[in-house]
């Protein structure tokens, strides 16, 4: 047999195995010129090789050391300028040097020797009880390669069959005719056809499962359709079938987990098997109502502007800064990261100062559902977390029931009066709202009517009060207390002019050019007919006098043009309701302004001190609190031992009964700022010395003299100005607060900050 020089045929597609026939059809001038030579030749030999590299390019270093000798059987020219040939294999052979000649490769091949190996018999039978196996789980292989298996009697021949006939992939089948050693080829085959065997019976179990589940599905339908048919032939049809299919339709299109899914298809199955006439169909049917229409995952969008935000809450609240910095602060970190839990906010503040409407604004700017419970006097757990599904009229609780109302997952969630909660022996129902408003807890609140875990950390819940200290403490340590104080008069004039008038005007049906008020009639209303923290009484007041109006209106038949000043207050709200303190007409010995602060704004609050022959002991009157009352003593305590430097006599103070007053007895007064008034009325009465009549002062004093910090200062002063106030002593420490006074007052007014009483002394009692 010549082996020198023969054409080399690249096949980059197809292995062609010894003892084995491959059928080509090719149009390539370099494949052409291969076999058109080895054609040409007495043995029609040629040398089938396979690249070494999948991406081929024509190069001998790409060109394997191994190849298969292969034999021409058939040639055949056809008429679309292709051709097709028959190449057998008969053996394989070493390749010792391809080099390129007339336009395509040659090579130099030698026989590989035959080596036999003690273990080819052992390999040879363990091959053909792999094959066994593996033709008993691929039946359409029996055929294809039993009629070729009598024929072989070596484990080369053996391998090299089954090779060719095994349905791998190409980078398989290149791998079998590369290994020389027919033993090494077993072991490839053996481990190839022992994982073809697992993938098949894989392959058939999942096959089988899911032909099961389809032929179960299909008799299911088809018995619940049988059941139909006959149940109508015999009259015994009735709405629960139906019913059943509408609840099956839902669950498939409820937005839920799978457990929650889970949970209602059970539900559903029981419904179904419970009898119409059992006292349970009522209530899985209540309950099914309630699982299938709660928005487990339905989610609406915040508002991205952070500007339209701020306008929408400045248009609908004036001032209340801080809660409004608050929201925008939340949405711009959301918007940030993505991935915030809610805050939950407390507004604390008096009646009527708009904490319930501003957490209706803020759902309005932020575009989200509002649901809103009250829970003033709840004295029962199940009011919040639900009642067990064992009794009759088992209801979610208020949280689930609100969530429901709004329709979303995330709406805002006002919970009203949260400080008038009631806790008796019947329950403590502020305690259930802890897994309500605890951000650690919330995300898996379990009501005892669903049973399973609802969402609430999307939910921006917003709690109102009116007392502080009447939050329980376990409560109020995981809210976000936000305070709001009472409006003063400068604050409410401009709600009622860019809120409440023109609201009033479009419900009264009138229009700007019918009726105008001016400001100091709107000034007369807030103070003359309500005394209130926030606007419900001014708006009352105002919805009032334009009754009024449209009655002389529609009864007079005139369109006259009603300019409302304070002097017409009288003749459309009558007589005024209330009054305020103005300072004396005269500065009188023992008589000096305090400063007093309440839920309905500032006012001065005259002291009166007198004298007469007794034993130094000091009386109160004036429905005073036990601070006020300790006030007094500290003052009186504090000129005992200073009396030398005050220039005040012993008889003076220990030889007299000393009266302290507070005017408009019925009125409880209570709080520590009234020291420095008491101490100065005291000092006026013991050295027989008025203080003028349009100073008034406010601080805590020590028996030291130092002078404390106060609160509500915006409110002072403003009351103070009301009533003819013109220069005030305030504690030094309130001199950063003084920016919260509004212009218009500050510029009639002087102020004077004080660390030590003496500076007092010096500059009233020169």
């Amino acid at each position: 047999m010549n082996m020198k020089k023969l054409a080399v045929l690249v096949l980059n597609d197809i292995v062609v195995f010894p003892n084995n026939e491959v059928r080509i059809e090719y149009d390539n001038t370099f494949e052409k010129a291969s076999i058109d030579y080895a054609d040409a030749t007495e043995d029609k030999y040629l040398v089938i090789v396979q690249p070494l590299d999948s991406n081929y390019v024509v190069d001998v270093t790409s060109l394997p050391s191994y190849g298969v000798l292969g034999q021409i059987k058939f040639k055949l020219n056809v008429p679309n300028g292709k051709t097709r040939v028959v190449i057998s294999g008969i053996q394989r052979v070493e390749v010792s040097n391809y080099f390129y000649e007339d336009d395509f490769y040659k090579a130099d091949v030698s026989e590989i020797p035959v080596v036999s190996v003690e273990d080819e018999k052992n390999y040879y039978s363990l091959l053909m009880k792999s094959l066994d196996k593996y033709i008993e789980k691929v039946p359409y292989m029996s055929n294809a390669i039993i009629s070729q298996l009598d024929t072989v009697e070596t484990l080369d021949e053996l391998c090299d069959v089954i090779g060719s006939f095994l349905p791998v992939d190409y980078a398989k089948k290149k791998q079998y005719l590369l290994t020389i050693s027919p033993c090494d080829r077993a072991r490839l085959l053996i481990e190839d056809m022992s994982e073809e065997c697992k993938f098949i019976e894989l392959e058939q179990k999942i096959e089988s499962e899911v032909t099961q589940d389809i032929e179960e599905s299909q008799k299911e339908y088809f018995l619940r359709e049988k059941l139909k048919a006959i149940k109508r032939e015999l009259g015994d049809i009735n709405s629960k079938d139906d019913e059943i299919e509408i609840l099956r339709k839902k669950l498939s299109k409820l937005k839920c987990n799978y457990k929650v899914k889970e949970k209602i298809q059970s539900e559903i199955s029981r419904y179904e098997a419970v009898s119409s006439h059992s006292p349970e169909v009522g209530m899985i049917r209540d309950y099914l109502d309630w699982m299938l229409n709660l928005p487990w995952n339905v989610y609406t969008k915040d508002t991205k502007d952070l500007a339209k935000v701020e306008r929408i809450l400045n248009s609908t609240h004036h001032a209340l800064e801080e809660v409004k910095s608050r929201i925008l602060e939340y949405l711009a970190v959301k918007q940030n990261t993505n991935n915030l839990r809610s805050p939950i906010l407390c507004l604390v503040g008096p009646p009527g100062v708009g904490k319930t409407s501003l957490a209706l604004s803020i759902a309005e700017s932020l575009g989200r559902k509002t649901a809103k419970i009250s829970v003033g006097g709840i004295n029962d757990e199940a009011e919040i977390v639900g009642h067990r599904r064992t009794y009759i009229g088992a209801n979610p609780g208020r949280i689930i029931q609100g969530i429901r109302k709004a329709g979303t997952a995330n709406p805002v969630f006002i919970i009203d009066e949260i400080d008038k909660m009631t806790k008796d022996i019947k329950g403590d129902p502020a305690s259930s709202l802890l897994e309500v408003l605890d951000p650690e807890q919330n995300s898996k609140f379990s009501d005892h009517y669903i049973e399973e875990e609802f969402d609430l950390s999307k939910v921006l819940f917003i709690a109102t009060a009116n007392y502080i200290d009447q939050i329980p403490y376990e409560l109020r340590d995981r809210l976000e207390i936000i305070e709001l104080t009472s409006y003063t008069e400068y604050e409410k004039l401009d709600i009622a002019k860019n809120h409440l008038i023109p609201r009033a005007l479009e419900e009264h049906g009138l229009t700007s050019l019918q009726v105008q008020l001016d400001d100091d009639a709107i000034f007369d209303i807030i103070r003359y007919y309500t005394k209130e923290a926030g606007v419900r009484e001014l708006d009352r007041m105002i919805a009032t006098l334009f009754r009024k109006i449209v009655k002389k209106i529609l009864l007079e038949k005139e369109q006259v043009f009603y300019h409302i000043q304070s002097k017409d207050l009288v003749s459309f709200l009558g007589k005024r309701k209330f009054s305020y303190e103005k300072k004396g007409k005269n500065a009188d010995v023992g008589v000096v302004n305090g400063m007093a602060y309440t839920l309905f704004g500032g006012d001065i609050l005259p002291i009166e001190v007198t004298s007469f022959s007794g034993k130094g002991e000091l009386i109160l009157t004036g429905s005073l609190g036990e601070v006020m009352q300790e006030s007094c003593q500290i003052a009186f305590s504090y000129i005992k031992s200073n009396r030398e430097d005050f220039a005040i006599d012993y008889a003076t103070l220990f030889e007299h009964d000393i009266h302290i007053h507070f005017p408009e007895g019925a009125i409880n007064k209570d709080g520590p700022s009234a020291g420095i008034a008491i101490t100065t009325a005291l000092i006026s009465l013991f050295k027989n010395q008025a203080v003028a009549n349009d100073i008034a002062m406010t601080g805590e004093i020590t028996l030291r003299g130092k002078i404390l910090e106060i609160g509500g200062l915006r409110e002072k002063v403003i009351g103070a100005h009301r009533a003819g106030i013109r220069k005030i002593f305030l504690p030094k420490e309130n001199e950063k607060d003084l920016d919260e006074v509004p212009e218009e007052v500050k510029k009639d007014m002087k102020f004077v900050f004080v660390e030590q009483y003496r500076e007092v002394y010096k500059k009233i009692f020169k």
